[in-house]
């Protein structure tokens, strides 16, 4: 890194960020990866100590690894932290004062994983897959459709893990609206078939999405922060899209924002493409510009290659943040999230605003199989 560009790199990524009560030392978030090292679903010391060094490292707002909702069809591993139960809930409070510790602010990622649920898996082994229509992300029987009853279920269990994260000391909560999962499942028209209020048009498919930000809104402070992760691409659908347009787009932000959601986290598998033709501004830039809220976009930060060919194996090389900064600086958004290559490095953040990038260690798959 060029002093000018370690230079571009402190004045843009070193600035704090604040939303509501909840304010980032810096514009670098720790994204959301399912690691699965809490056994039976309660996170332990060594959970804790994962993020609490990279807080120490110098990210400023740590998004957890998605955690499950109290719902039995919500999760399909019991090595996946959940959010509730008093064993998991105190787990979770050491993590939250953990990562106080070292300075950073945390918010949980909240999640139910829909009709991708694997039948007869933990941890609820019974437990059916639920979704809006009874039908996989590619388009076969799966599961059931949700009663009106699941939903109100559905949207009591979000409410409430809200309320437990303000509760245990949280900055805020992030909502997991994206991937294919089971909020997402009734934004997209693939998997959305429903003709009652929830189905149909763009509009009448935001309405579970809403009804949950609105119940998290009602169940927190004014303080307390809500964000709200959202995707094109699913799991097994990576070409799908909520929104063709920005015009489309607008028509799905807009009962989201007013239901509530404070900050749209924007997940693309590179962060630097375009998200429609006609503009370099990518889905995190669109829905800043369309929706007025701040957005954290993501994507292969800081690496060659994106979190896919990890699955396969690959490794990936420490690569510059240039177009990072040129996008930051027009402010096109206002956090970048970092994933894999904050598993490599848990100092990257310090070392990308500091421009010691040499030093930073590149992701090498085999990471994933350790929690360090």
């Amino acid at each position: 890194m060029t002093d000018v560009t370690a230079g571009r790199a402190t004045d843009t990524l070193a600035r704090p960020f604040s939303v509501r009560g909840l304010t980032s030392r810096n514009r670098i978030a720790m994204a959301p990866m399912t690691r699965q090292f809490s056994p039976g679903g309660v996170p332990g010391q060594d959970v804790a100590d994962y993020y609490e060094r990279r807080a120490a490292g110098g990210v400023g707002l740590i998004i957890t690894e998605g955690t499950y909702v109290d719902h039995a069809s919500a999760g399909t591993s019991d090595r996946v932290p959940r959010f509730h139960g008093e064993d998991a809930l105190a787990g979770w409070a050491n993590v939250a004062e953990s990562v106080h510790r070292a300075g950073g602010a945390i918010i949980p990622q909240l999640w139910h994983v829909g009709v991708t649920r694997t039948e007869g898996a933990p941890p609820v082994a019974d437990a059916e897959p639920v979704g809006p229509s009874g039908v996989s992300l590619a388009g076969e029987p799966k599961g059931r459709a949700m009663t009106q009853q699941d939903l109100d279920d559905v949207i009591a269990a979000f409410a409430d893990a809200a309320a437990a994260a303000e509760r245990l000391g949280f900055d805020g909560v992030e909502l997991h609206g994206a991937h294919g999962y089971l909020i997402d499942q009734f934004l997209w028209s693939g998997s959305n078939r429903r003709t009652d209020a929830y189905g149909g048009g763009i509009v009448a498919r935001t309405r579970f999405a809403a009804e949950i930000v609105a119940a998290c809104r009602a169940a927190v402070s004014d303080a307390f922060p809500l964000f709200f992760r959202m995707s094109q691409w699913k799991m097994d659908a990576y070409e799908a899209k909520l929104a063709q347009t920005p015009e489309e787009l607008a028509t799905l932000l807009t009962p989201l924002a007013e239901a509530g959601v404070d900050v749209f986290h924007a997940s693309t598998r590179r962060y630097w493409l375009p998200e429609f033709d006609g503009s370099d501004l990518n889905l995190a830039g669109w829905v800043r510009k369309i929706s007025g809220r701040p957005t954290v976009t993501v994507g292969s930060v800081g690496l060659d290659g994106d979190f896919f060919s990890a699955f396969q194996g690959n490794s990936s090389e420490v690569t510059g943040i240039d177009r990072l900064l040129d996008r930051m600086e027009r402010d096109e958004f206002d956090m970048v999230a970092v994933g894999r290559a904050l598993i490599a490095d848990p100092e990257w953040a310090a070392k990308t605003i500091e421009g010691r990038t040499g030093d930073i260690t590149p992701f090498g798959a085999e990471m994933l199989n350790t929690l360090r």
